[in-house]
């Protein structure tokens, strides 16, 4: 085997053995933190992006520290969706056929939308992994179906999502039934307030791991705005894809009912348009995960909560059909693309209302374009803040304009339609004499 960094940690031959069939050359920054803090046993608390290798940093070492003469569960791995789970599981068995150990080494999925009896049946002998969603897991643990005190670590992935999606108490179920000197590898884009008491309560000094330089970098990663300006997005969509053509382009909207019409919308128009959000049902997920691995589509429609974690490689653009409302899922999304050393392009579509999200993306340093579509061509747009200034100065006008309007002493009928056409003749006078001002000057 050739020489790579991972030799200089402390893993096992059939470690690096795995390492090397995976095709790994060095280890991702991450990985560089993760893997020794882990093989000491130490709790620690990684925060990075999508598709910085977190998943990896973490496998290693609990593959690195299987006891195969054990037959009970060592290592819990919790995520906040089904997709996550599906695919860390895959990674799991990935890593178990690799190493040649099929026999010695099992791995179970524990997810909602599955026979629960089936499940409890087939957990009579333990897996050394579980890899699961919280609800289910503890519902088995409530049921007597497995026993998780003796495990030596609980991995808890996506943290923040968990906490958004009003997990967290059944994460603390599940660690209330483990032992009290377990190891805890809590991940997280962020650590947003609600999280810190429930980290405070399970984790004394913690190794803290915070990566700087997480996201696609500022070369790689283009940021485009495109004002909305009342038109159909599924239109404007598919005339930008008409000059760019991508490879794959992952479409995000706020709310699953808009996933699902936007993604009928785009197949009317004849693009190959797979969808995916919350509102799947189990079957329908499984179905779709798959036929994103082949390729199956050229554009996907999805909401934040069912993309996040997912890793669908090969993202070229990613739009925002409807901008977030938090700033903080704008770099997940943008984090879809540009990912192992590749180029990636952002298109936002905005209207008044996402400005606010929008400052405070500049003001962390994302830097946007401004452009436009006319006739099949990208022509340069002004500024989303020129847009704002004049929008304001009219609205001024407009107000002074009111005011010189004189009331009715006495209310007639149809007064109301009287006051706003003097309002409006007011502001036109207004404008001419704003310019016969600006021509004398």
């Amino acid at each position: 085997m050739s020489k790579n960094r991972f030799q200089s940690y402390a893993l096992n031959p059939i470690s690096l053995d795995i390492i090397q069939k995976l095709n790994f050359r060095e280890p991702t920054p991450i990985q560089q933190k993760v893997i020794p803090a882990a093989l000491r046993g130490e709790s620690l608390i990684g925060q990075s992006h999508t598709g910085s290798g977190k998943t990896h940093a973490y496998l290693i070492p609990i593959f690195n520290q299987l006891d195969q003469s054990k037959e009970e569960i060592q290592y819990v791995i919790t995520t906040p969706t089904r997709e996550l789970a599906i695919q860390i599981y895959e990674e799991v068995r990935k890593m178990i056929q690799l190493a040649d150990k099929e026999e010695d080494w099992r791995a179970k999925l524990v997810i909602g939308g599955t026979d629960k009896q089936k499940m409890a049946d087939k957990l009579k002998r333990p897996p050394q992994i579980i890899v699961g969603t919280p609800g289910r897991i503890l519902d088995l643990l409530k049921n007597d179906a497995m026993d998780v005190y003796r495990a030596n670590a609980l991995v808890m992935d996506e943290a923040d999502l968990m906490i958004d999606l009003g997990l967290i108490e059944e994460v603390d179920q599940i660690l209330i039934r483990m032992k009290q000197d377990l190891q805890l590898m809590v991940f997280s884009a962020t650590i947003p307030e609600k999280l810190k008491p429930f980290l405070k309560k399970y984790m004394e000094n913690p190794t803290y791991i915070l990566m700087d330089d997480q996201g696609p970098a500022p070369e790689q990663l283009e940021h485009r705005l495109i004002p909305l300006r009342h038109r159909n997005v599924a239109d404007l969509i598919l005339e930008v894809s008409s000059i760019i053509n991508p490879y794959l382009a992952l479409i995000f909207v706020n709310k699953k009912d808009h996933a699902d019409e936007l993604a009928g919308e785009l197949i009317e128009k004849g693009l190959e348009v797979g969808v995916i959000h919350g509102g799947l049902t189990p079957r329908e997920r499984k179905r779709m995960l798959k036929e994103l691995k082949n390729l199956r589509y050229q554009y996907i429609v999805a909401t934040d909560l069912a993309a996040r974690g997912i890793d669908i490689p090969g993202v070229s653009h990613v739009f925002n059909a409807e901008m977030p409302k938090d700033p903080e899922f704008y770099i997940h999304r943008a984090g879809r693309t540009a990912r192992a050393g590749l180029e990636g392009t952002t298109i936002s579509f905005y209207s008044e209302d996402d400005i606010p999200v929008i400052q405070k993306l500049e003001k962390s340093g994302i830097t946007f374009t401004n452009q436009d579509i006319k006739n099949s061509q990208w022509v340069e747009a002004k500024p989303w803040n020129q847009r704002t200034t004049r929008k304001k100065k009219d609205s001024e006008l407009e107000e002074t304009a009111w005011k010189m309007v004189k009331k009715p002493r006495k209310v007639k009928p149809g007064y109301k339609k009287k006051m706003k056409k003097q309002a409006e003749d007011m502001k036109k006078k207004l404008k001419k004499d704003k310019f016969k001002r600006r021509r004398k000057k």
